[in-house]
């Protein structure tokens, strides 16, 4: 195991929905033919980024609106055995989002969500204050949080009063199962005011910018306003754009059991890499290129890290650059 490598400059916040990811499986011995088994995961986007944030050695504090149900405690204890804080939860009276993964033969996931009424979506202004107060070297966000009323439009207002203090990251995360994705693209240019880091995976892009190629996009989200845009491809690597000056890293090979939580690690190894190099804690105007290259290396090491085991969390092993 190498050594953990840490910055002493203020924690990461990733504020976002914790899911239940359940995994169908073979029913068990005895059940009827028709009967399907499942495997549940704690998981969602900003809650993976979190863990493995934190597990990578980057200070971490995850703000959630948790239920108070037996997915509610698996969320916790997670969170709790990843190092990351959670002293900005609120206790939710409402349930869990539900989502069931069903991978093909590549171990690409396809969910199915039940989320209707539930914890993550239903933030209000005072507790967002309450929970992004104190020190914060930057606020990672994204996914449902950002469409689903009635929390979206009060965490749109928290974004800009945030990137007054600390770097604002956002990561669409498009599910159009949930969210038709015009809603998405509708809001994209208040989220590229806002930010000062935009994650797009390849699926994100033909959803937001269909057609369009990750150098074009790229060139009209920087005219939106947000200074550094990353796609992350898949197995063809990772594109990057700082102010229009472009980046190009290969993926790592790896055997895949599957994908799920790949774009969400990415983020993890990305935004560790600029906590350690003392980039985050406001505007990226002093960002280098290089700085850039090494955390798109480190952000594609951890994806790859993940894609190695089954669902979203690092391996065993914590793993720095």
């Amino acid at each position: 195991m190498t050594e953990l490598c840490t910055s002493p400059s203020a924690p990461v916040a990733v504020l976002g929905e914790c899911v239940a990811d359940a995994f169908v499986t073979p029913a068990s011995s005895g059940a009827p033919t028709h009967a399907l088994g499942l495997e549940v995961h704690p998981g969602g986007g900003p809650a993976n980024t979190a863990a493995a944030l934190a597990g990578l050695g980057t200070p971490t504090r995850f703000l959630a609106r948790l239920a108070d149900d037996v997915f509610g405690r698996a969320f916790r204890a997670r969170m709790a055995a990843s190092g990351a804080g959670l002293d900005g939860c609120v206790a939710a009276g409402e349930p869990a989002t539900l989502a069931v993964a069903d991978l093909d033969p590549e171990g690409r996931a396809a969910y199915s969500f039940h989320a209707e009424g539930s914890a993550d979506w239903q933030w209000t202004p005072e507790e967002l204050a309450a929970a992004t107060d104190g020190p914060l070297s930057c606020l990672h966000t994204g996914s449902l949080a950002l469409v689903r009323p009635p929390g979206a439009a009060a965490l749109e207002a928290l974004l800009e009063k945030v990137r007054s203090r600390a770097t604002v990251s956002l990561d669409p995360n498009v599910r159009p199962l949930l969210v038709d994705p015009a809603r998405y693209r509708e809001r994209l240019p208040q989220w590229c005011r806002s930010a000062d880091v935009l994650r797009l995976s390849d699926d994100d892009l033909a959803h937001l910018l269909p057609g369009t190629g990750p150098e074009e996009a790229a060139a009209a989200l920087h005219e939106h306003g947000v200074p550094l845009v990353v796609v992350t491809l898949g197995g063809d690597g990772v594109f990057a754009s700082l102010d229009g000056r472009p980046l190009r890293a290969k993926s790592p090979a790896v055997d895949v059991v599957d994908t799920v939580g790949a774009g969400d690690a990415f983020m993890a190894g990305f935004l560790h890499a600029l906590h350690t190099a003392g980039a985050l804690g406001g505007r990226l105007d002093a960002l280098r290129d290089d700085t850039v290259a090494a955390a798109v290396e480190e952000g594609t090491r951890v994806a790859s890290a993940v894609c190695s085991v089954r669902g979203p969390n690092l391996p065993v092993h914590r793993t720095t650059g």
